[in-house]
């Protein structure tokens, strides 16, 4: 029986670039060699497309492209085949299956999703629509609010709000109070997210996370734990066990995620049974209401006051990096390692 010959794009045009080269590590070691040939895709973070023919080893901060790279692109050809056409010779690759490992910007937001389709390539993870509606926080609120699912109250920010800073200090102080959280409304990793503890900084750290996109979510603060559910699956999706994070800095930021050493998780998390299905159940439904396909992580707050259930976002191509809890959460029901990589497989072939 042949291989199936699985692409895995990593890299990318997003701040979260460093993060997509240690999760691409992860999973190329994961990927179970006698039943896949992998065909390593690499964007730069100025936009180019290499392909790689060298260790996974050399991923991280970008040491990959010191190795052998040849420049490609991606296109269908007359068969309806997807392909990678490298170099200068127009070498043809067959893509069975996309295997996407990027993050942020051009890489959950449908763009590439929407390539992939042009060239006829299944991959693994959410659609154009899923991945798009989830990257907007703004939007994705929305889409929530209609389904009837718990989350935090907000206000929508833009440059325009600005024309009026002491209308939008007020609109904000009269709803949510203080502190709030200030967010890019489409951007990860914490990257362009605040916590504002008082009016007279608000439209400061507005203008900082306008930096990184020209839609801003300003969110009620929750004072509640931090936990996350892992969903795998087309229509038959099913949510894995709850995990808890015990952030090392003030909330879960850039820092506490990928460089603090004492930020922690606890999987299962210590929470009453009734909580825990009723954070499975949200979870699985947010899913659904989405159009999420294959795989998404599903963040959540268990307020300390009543332990009230509050969505906080969907992450469409979460984190594999040794430390993020997507994976850890599978593995914790035994589907670890290869085992998960050949579920996203299938289900992007489905």
């Amino acid at each position: 029986m042949s291989k199936i010959n699985v692409c895995v794009i990593f890299g990318g045009m997003s701040t979260e670039h460093p993060i997509s080269l240690l999760s691409a590590k992860n999973v190329i070691k994961r990927i179970d060699k006698e039943k896949y040939d992998a065909t390593l895709l690499g964007i730069t973070k100025e936009g180019q497309w290499y392909l790689y023919d060298g260790s996974e080893d050399m991923l991280p901060n970008d040491k990959w492209l010191d190795g052998k790279i040849t420049k490609a692109i991606i296109s269908p050809d007359s068969s309806d085949q997807g392909i990678i056409v490298s170099g200068d010779n127009f070498r043809k690759i067959k893509i069975d299956v996309a295997l996407i490992v990027l993050h942020g910007k051009y890489g959950e937001d449908g763009t590439i999703q929407g390539l992939l389709e042009l060239a006829k390539i299944p991959y693994v993870g959410p659609g154009v629509l899923g991945s798009s509606l989830c990257m907007d926080k703004v939007v994705a609120k929305d889409v929530f609010a209609s389904h009837n699912i718990p989350q935090a109250n907000w206000v929508e920010a833009d440059a325009s709000s600005l024309k009026d800073e002491q209308g939008l200090i007020k609109k904000v102080t009269d709803k949510l109070g203080f502190p709030v959280f200030v967010k890019a409304s489409k951007s990860g990793s914490s990257i362009g997210a605040y916590k504002v503890k008082s009016a007279d900084r608000l439209v400061y750290y507005v203008k900082e996370a306008l930096k990184y996109d020209d839609s801003v979510l300003i969110e009620e603060f929750i004072d509640g734990r931090e936990v996350e559910c892992a969903v795998l699956g087309n229509e038959d999706a099913k949510a894995s066990e709850v995990g808890e994070i015990l952030a090392a800095n003030e909330f879960y930021d850039f820092d506490a995620k990928y460089t603090n050493a004492e930020s922690k998780v606890v999987i299962p998390a210590n929470l009453d049974t009734k909580i825990s299905d009723e954070i499975k159940m949200y979870a699985v439904k947010a899913y659904k209401a989405t159009r999420c396909k294959g795989l998404s992580r599903v963040d959540f707050f268990v307020a300390k006051n009543g332990n009230k259930v509050i969505l906080n976002e969907i992450n469409t191509l979460p984190g594999f990096t040794d430390i993020s809890m997507y994976p850890m959460l599978w593995a914790n029901k035994g589907l670890d390692g290869a085992k998960l990589i050949d579920k996203l497989i299938e289900y992007a072939l489905k």
